[in-house]
């Protein structure tokens, strides 16, 4: 593949999640052309160059990126910004993924068609739009209905009984970027992520991560522990089981995050894959800690076209994120600052205006990197 200028690498986004990715690329020595909507967020000041440009405005990304000659264009933590991402970098002839791989990692429909194409262990879902009447549609009790094209928790609903059905969809429909909706059966177990970096279809892995979330309705992820609390023959199945899918969803290149559940028999269950590094500090923080490896490193690498370094950069330990919700959290997260400031790794973000009025991912009020300790 043909590569730009050494010089310089594009980023979308400009939020708090991409902070690391900018601070990354430009400590490898590249410069960082970085584009998103204008908001006075971090990345704008952070970055060589802005441009505010929407990351879905991908022709006026790839004309930008092609009069700059850059050597890759890359993001972190958010699928929406994968499918410029990608479309850029197929035009540039960069190293990346395909459309069709983009359209089955970032569409949970096609995603799940593609799972059960190649056998791979998944829910089974219904699509649904807004033509659909919901007191026709014929599924098993409780079923979560989510957004075909979302993430960080938006537009999730965990039903129990016919009558929440209609609501659920509607609101599910109203976060659909593209208006369409899954109905799935609801898998029990406990949840986990699993980081993954590919390298011309080679999948390395790097990671196991415990999620713990509020629970129905919602499921608002609360904190990951990683590395996550499994033995040697769970992560060995775990593996198996991810690096089939990734090659179902012909992930071929970059980071990828996977979420699973595990049930009291140790069955395995995909509930999605992002073909993009996981966020909640999952990617940025938690991998390069608990395993020493630059994993954001990584990421830069393969979009300019280089072969990943495994080298570690740090002793390892374990490390967990933990976000603020309400008064007794931020009362947790001030002790800690106050008496155990040696455990604190990283305060990543804080808007105490969000406080007690969280309602998914993204209107939590604060997020922190701490060093485990068994309770």
């Amino acid at each position: 593949m043909k590569q730009g200028k050494k010089g310089d690498v594009a980023i979308l986004g400009a939020s708090y999640h991409q902070l690391p990715l900018i601070e990354k690329a430009k400590e490898m020595g590249y410069t960082t052309h970085v584009f998103a909507w204008a908001a006075n967020d971090v990345g704008e000041t952070a970055a060589d160059r802005f441009y505010p440009i929407s990351i879905t405005e991908k022709e006026e990304i790839l004309s930008k990126c092609r009069e700059i000659g850059i050597a890759g264009i890359c993001s972190i933590s958010s699928d929406l910004a994968m499918t410029t991402v990608n479309y850029v970098g197929n035009e540039l002839g960069l190293t990346c993924n395909t459309m069709e791989c983009t359209r089955k990692s970032t569409n949970k429909h096609l995603m799940r068609l593609a799972f059960e194409e190649n056998g791979d262990p998944s829910p089974r879902s219904i699509l649904v739009s807004t033509e659909d009447d919901p007191n026709k549609i014929d599924i098993t009790y409780p079923a979560i209905v989510k957004p075909t094209d979302r993430s960080g928790s938006r537009g999730i609903y965990k039903v129990t009984r016919r009558e929440e059905l209609p609501e659920a969809i509607k609101c599910a429909l109203n976060q659909s970027l593209e208006k369409k909706a899954l109905i799935e059966e609801f898998v029990e177990g406990d949840e986990y992520s699993v980081e993954y970096i590919s390298y011309k279809g080679r999948h390395h892995f790097l990671a196991v991560t415990k999620k713990y979330t509020t629970g129905a309705p919602h499921f608002i992820e609360t904190r990951h522990l990683e590395p996550a609390p499994v033995s040697e023959a769970e992560r060995k199945k775990i593996q198996a089981v991810v690096e089939h899918a990734l090659d179902s969803l012909d992930i071929e290149y970059g980071a990828s995050h996977s979420e699973i559940k595990i049930d009291e028999d140790g069955k395995i269950s995909i509930i999605e894959i992002g073909g993009r590094m996981g966020g909640d500090c999952i990617g940025s923080d938690l991998v390069k800690y608990s395993t020493g490896l630059d994993y954001v490193g990584m990421v830069v690498q393969i979009a300019c076209g280089e072969e990943p370094d495994f080298t570690p950069i740090v002793e390892p330990f374990p490390v967990e994120s933990v976000f603020i919700f309400n008064q007794q959290d931020l009362d947790k997260f001030n002790y800690i600052k106050e008496h155990e400031p040696e455990r604190l790794v990283r305060v990543v973000d804080m808007d105490l205006e969000l406080l007690g009025s969280a309602t998914d991912s993204s209107t939590r009020a604060g997020c922190y990197v701490i060093r485990h300790r068994d309770e």
